[in-house]
């Protein structure tokens, strides 16, 4: 490591630290204040913010060993998410979503199923999947950091206590972040957050650029087209993949056959299938939907998720494809010789061009960039879990009546349990990984199917809710059981052809109980109060099955109107999807050198630009909070 590189990332860390310290004194009005900013920061802070949180280093790594090995066409692994629930969010459900005027997920759920017996039911278990998924990501964030600072630093901080080894190099590299991390996070809240934040996006579209200029300068079209096929640069598929490495390169064709992925036309319907419902059910309760609920208005609440994806994509993939390039001229060869070729070989691509394919000072940068990219999705996870806590269950069932400044400290002990625990569970990393995993994927199996129905069938009800997402959570455990069991079953039964299937292929299976779930809770139980669900209708106005609802509000109001809009939203979010797709792949045939391919990208980004800006722009622009 350089002097100058070292320079660099220890300059961005003081800078990083200094201004979320000094811009703390924001957040100590009240818990609006602190978690939500006063609903007072800019729309496009909040936009460069929620980008600059989804510009992680873990998605980064994984995005750059697909992009190696599938080619252009990965990007729609991306779907898997999906990452186009962000287009959804941007056309019509940031809209409905901030109407409520509430601070968290949770507390929205009140609005819709009111706040009965039923509806705490789903409050509570919205509260607990927000807290449980935050801890989990620390963990996993600790883990990641730690391994990441030990290939970027030369220092080994292992701490001995007498014969033994008390914190290893990469734990001790993890806690000096974390706690540097959590000061500025817990101290200033949302406020904080968002600065750095915008700070950090910064550093990382210098980072891209600067990689993707060097890419460009110093590797030329030969290299680059002596390594990858034509197939390598096809956007367009079968129903299952060709070759798409040369017989030369026979190891990575080997690669892609072992992955699981080989009918790939499966892959992507399964993947549209999950993606309308899990887009439409909307974003989890974590700092995406905290960004939508702290804008100023209804209005700002569009425009901050549309700027979002505006900002994320081009810079984020020059930096990928940038990295890719260089691999492929250096890496491709010696990896291609290697018989025992794997999945996790692709995960070692990002740290090994960092060390030793990149030049001074852009090294820092790079290296900066991405640690800033920790950094600002580990912050947005801080501010977004204890918000859970204090106000959804502390606040909500314990102390209701206390002082802003009470609930402020107690937000900071909230913080600082949320972030021990996590440590605590990533000193288990060999095991807490598929735990996380596992606590993930079972509660957004369940969290699909609720959450869809919540918005467009006017029945559904808290009961409903809760049994939809515990189905969908008993299901999904089972299948960590099977997937943890591997082994154990004889061949040609159903559960080892259970425990062979990708994840994705399990999802029609796990929404189907999820479904069934929602649909004994809701019929076994009573309506949610006529009353909830009118001020709901009223207030949200979503599409859907709201019949029964409208006719009484039309009945008390002739004035009133239902929402028309299903087609135009859908049609808005085909045309969003296409949009948000060129820009991925715009940097990508742009680095590869595929200038026509580069110039239709750019067609088709401006294009899809000019029919958004009727469709959806002007439409945000004429809306009323």
């Amino acid at each position: 490591m350089h002097i100058i590189d070292l320079t660099i990332i220890i300059s961005y860390i003081l800078l990083t630290v200094g201004v979320g310290i000094w811009i703390s004194k924001k957040a100590s009005k009240g818990l609006d204040s602190y978690f939500l900013g006063g609903k007072s920061i800019k729309w496009y802070y909040l936009g460069l913010s929620n980008g600059s949180g989804m510009f992680d280093i873990s998605g980064t790594t994984w995005m750059v060993g697909i992009l190696f090995l599938y080619g252009v066409k990965s990007f729609m692994f991306m779907w898997l998410w999906p990452i186009w629930n962000q287009i959804f969010v941007m056309m019509f459900l940031a809209i409905w979503i901030r109407r409520s005027k509430v601070m968290t997920g949770s507390e929205w759920i009140l609005t819709r199923f009111g706040n009965d017996r039923s509806g705490r039911a789903s409050h509570i278990i919205v509260a607990i999947f927000a807290i449980v998924s935050a801890i989990g990501f620390i963990a996993y964030f600790f883990e990641g950091i730690g391994k990441f600072m030990t290939v970027i630093l030369p220092w080994d901080l292992t701490i001995l206590m007498g014969d033994s080894t008390f914190l290893k190099s990469e734990q001790t590299y993890a806690l000096i972040i974390i706690l540097l991390t959590t000061i500025y996070t817990i101290k200033g809240g949302m406020f904080s957050v968002v600065a750095t934040e915008v700070l950090q996006y910064g550093i990382m579209v210098v980072a891209g650029l600067l990689v993707a200029g060097y890419t460009l300068i110093y590797y030329t079209d030969i290299q680059i087209n002596s390594i990858i096929s034509e197939e390598w640069k096809n956007i367009f598929f079968g129903w299952e993949l060709d070759t798409h490495w040369s017989n030369k390169y026979s190891a990575f064709n080997n690669l892609i056959d072992s992955e699981g992925y080989k009918m790939f036309g499966a892959l992507v319907g399964m993947s549209l299938f999950k993606g309308f419902f899990a887009s439409v059910a909307g974003p989890t309760p974590s700092y995406d939907l905290q960004r939508i609920l702290s804008t100023k208005s209804v209005k700002e609440a569009a425009y901050m998720s549309g700027f979002t994806n505006l900002i994320l994509f081009i810079p984020r993939y020059l930096l990928i494809g940038g990295i890719v390039v260089i691999a492929l001229v250096t890496l491709a060869p010696q990896m291609n010789a290697n018989p025992s070729l794997s999945g996790n070989d692709l995960e070692l691509i990002l740290p090994t061009i960092i060390n030793f394919h990149v030049p001074v000072g852009i090294k820092g940068l790079l290296l900066a960039g991405l640690l800033a990219a920790f950094m600002s999705t580990f912050s947005a996870f801080v501010n977004a879990g204890p918000a859970y806590i204090v106000n959804d269950i502390y606040k909500k069932y314990f102390k209701p009546e206390a002082t802003s400044e009470h609930y402020i400290k107690v937000s900071h002990i909230a913080s600082f349990i949320v972030v021990g625990l996590g440590v605590f569970m990533g000193f288990f990393a060999n095991s807490i990984n598929s735990l996380t995993l596992w606590i993930t994927s079972a509660l957004f199996g369940g969290y699909v199917a609720a959450n869809f129905l919540k918005w467009v069938w006017w029945r559904f009800n808290g009961w409903g809710y809760f049994g939809g997402m515990l189905a969908g959570l008993i299901v999904a455990s089972l299948q960590f059981i099977l997937d943890q069991n591997k082994g154990s079953f004889a061949e040609g039964t159903l559960l080892y052809d259970l425990t062979e299937l990708q994840a994705i292929y399990l999802f029609p299976i796990i929404f189907s109980f999820s479904i069934l779930g929602c649909l004994i809770g809701t019929f076994l139980t009573k309506p949610t109060d006529i009353n909830v669900l009118k001020s709901f209708y009223t207030n949200v106005r979503p599409w859907g099955w709201w019949k029964p609802v409208y006719k009484q509000l039309k009945s008390e109001d002739t004035s009133f109107e239902k929402n028309k809009d299903f087609a135009k939203d859908m049609f808005n979010c085909t045309v969003g999807i296409i949009w948000q797709s060129s820009m991925i792949v715009l940097p990508i045939f742009l680095l590869i050198r595929d200038y026509p391919k580069t110039f239709v990208s750019l067609a088709v980004f401006i294009v899809t630009s000019i029919i958004l800006k009727y469709t959806w722009l002007d439409g945000v622009r004429k809306i009323e909070d």
